[in-house]
């Protein structure tokens, strides 16, 4: 059967094998050894892709070089060709992902002789499209990048601004924040990555289009382009804003929103539920029917600083549920009785997609409903919850018990103290903040600070991706009883295959870039700087990839992705 998210290298001369999972607009890249083990010589892959139409490769970069390798212009990163990757998978953010036609990935093996020259083996090459949407006119799956504290924020825009330049210091400053960076709109398109493109496009077409009425429930909003756009819909907006907590101070970025959507003619109501009309949800019913749902909240943390997701549909059928749903937040008093907690097809065509929204009666909470499914997981549980550490319950239980299992486990939560890492043995390894702000070792600059509050901010389970039976529970809602009985949220589970994989390179990208973060601290403690091996012959020391046949875990990741 020929499937639209996965490629594989054809090149039988090849002696390794080559698979392209694909990504909202990255690519994951898992390779193989065919035969027994790699040689001694064998010091990591080469990563190149080509464009759409294009005739010319270009050529990821490494972050790390051999020890004593040439760099008479101080850079900081290398490409892969010359200092190659010595991981068996890698993602691939091309420059241009939403180009229509297929991407062409090349990975060559590389080699090092007895001295110290680099040669190069038989490459693969598989060919996979990146379009923007995940179903072209049906339903599209989109992150934000959330790598503010990251040397890629740091090389594209940190030398020519400071952060406080493009980014507001609290919240309450949003709604009138003007960024004064060089390179503003570069920078906010590039952290906003496709969900805050896609979200504004969105409200672009609504206020062109004179017949649509928008319903939106937001829990944070203080991002000024938004209200901005909000605030051209006019009477033609109904919208909730969370009054809980700090959003209902006179001077929050939330009361200075209503404030102006007040004078601009919206429909306005402050709600919270039993606690938080947590939210982030929009309906757009005119000539083109479109809807939101996910994580990513209106603000400029949620849009620029955090990793977040947001799921839009299109059609009359899709929005159905998101529009009952609002009605019924909309009247508040008997929501836990309305339809809008039961599950709902999302009536997305070719999909097996299903939502409810919070909050539910204790006899209809659906965290027993996870944790089943979790626990009866086959293969694998991929995971990035916020607040994992801050919300006990079924399903969160059933998670770290399919981290101490026999399951293939990788996964991320925030808490307010840091990151924790779930690996596949059950051990944490915590990132602190000062680890992501800090003074890094070289050849790394110093990054700028996130400020206080949640980086990851997702909160989605991948069960199963590499099966027929793959799914995701995603949404609004932290897997927790406020969640479930207390607050508004929204739920959805989806089966399909397609969407798993999108979801599964989205938790191997923040995985990786906070791993990479562990690693790293744990060098600068050693006192060792972070290189590439050498082959043994050369360095006295085991090959690098010795622990990908060696360690279980390892052996597991290069054989489950590739």
């Amino acid at each position: 059967m020929t499937v639209d998210y996965l490629a594989e290298g054809k090149n039988a001369a090849a002696q390794f094998t080559l698979k392209v999972h694909r990504g909202e607009g990255m690519a994951l890249l898992a390779m193989n050894w065919k035969r027994g083990q790699p040689p001694d010589d064998f010091v990591g892959f080469g990563i190149q892709y080509r464009e759409p139409g294009s005739q010319f490769f270009l050529t990821a970069r490494n972050r790390l070089n051999f020890d004593g390798a040439p760099n008479p212009n101080g850079d900081r990163s290398f490409p892969t060709l010359a200092a190659p990757v010595q991981k068996f998978r890698w993602i691939v953010f091309p420059f241009n992902a939403d180009l229509p036609g297929k991407f062409d990935f090349k990975v060559t093996p590389i080699f090092m002789d007895e001295d110290g020259m680099l040669g190069e083996g038989e490459s693969q090459i598989a060919s996979l499209a990146l379009s923007t949407e995940t179903y072209p006119g049906k339903l599209n799956v989109t992150f934000t990048r959330g790598y503010v504290a990251s040397q890629a924020f740091v090389d594209r825009y940190a030398s020519t601004g400071d952060i406080v330049t493009l980014l507001p210091r609290k919240a309450a400053d949003g709604p009138s924040f003007i960024p004064t960076h060089p390179k503003a709109d570069e920078a906010l398109a590039w952290m906003g990555f496709e969900a805050r493109r896609e979200i504004l496009a969105l409200l672009d077409a609504a206020i062109a289009d004179p017949s649509a009425k928008v319903s939106v429930v937001a829990y944070d909003l203080s991002e000024r382009l938004v209200i901005e756009k909000f605030e051209a819909l006019g009477a033609r907006l109904r919208i909730i804003i969370d009054d809980s907590g700090e959003h209902k101070e006179p001077h929050s970025g939330e009361a200075q929103a209503e404030a102006r959507l007040v004078a601009s003619g919206a429909q306005i109501k402050r709600q919270h539920m039993g606690r938080l009309q947590h939210n982030k949800t929009i309906v757009v019913d005119g000539a083109v029917k479109h809807g939101v749902y996910g994580s990513t909240n209106y603000t400029w943390r949620g849009f620029y600083v955090q990793s977040n997701n947001a799921i839009l549909v299109t059609g009359a059928n899709a929005i159905k549920p998101l529009q009952q749903a609002f009605d019924d937040y909309w009247q508040q008093t008997g929501f836990k009785s309305s339809q809008s907690t039961k599950w709902h097809d999302l009536n997305v065509d070719g999909v097996d997609a299903k939502v409810t929204f919070s909050p539910h009666k204790e006899t209809e909470a659906t965290l027993d409903e996870i944790a089943q499914d979790v626990d009866g997981a086959q293969s694998s549980v991929l995971f990035s919850l916020a607040f994992l550490s801050q919300t006990p319950g079924a399903a969160s239980e059933a998670v770290l018990r399919a981290v101490q299992g026999p399951l293939f486990t990788y996964g991320i939560s925030d808490k307010r103290t840091g990151v924790d890492l779930h690996k596949p043995d059950g051990n944490p390894a915590p990132v602190y903040f000062s680890h992501l702000t800090g003074k890094l070792p070289p050849p790394f600059k110093v990054e700028p600070s996130a400020g206080g509050g949640t980086n990851m901010h997702h909160k989605f389970v991948v069960i199963d991706f590499d099966k027929p039976s793959a799914r995701v529970w995603c949404g609004s809602y932290n897997f927790s009883y406020s969640a479930d009985c207390t607050n508004g949220e929204n739920l959805l589970l989806i089966k399909d295959r397609k969407i798993a994989t999108a979801y599964m390179v989205e938790a191997l990208r923040i995985f990786d870039a906070y791993h990479f973060r562990v690693a790293m601290d744990g060098a600068k403690r050693d006192g060792k700087p972070m290189v590439l091996r050498k082959p043994p012959a050369l360095s006295g020391q085991d090959p690098w990839w010795k622990e990908d046949w060696t360690v279980p875990n390892k052996i597991r990741d290069r054989e489950v992705f590739a």
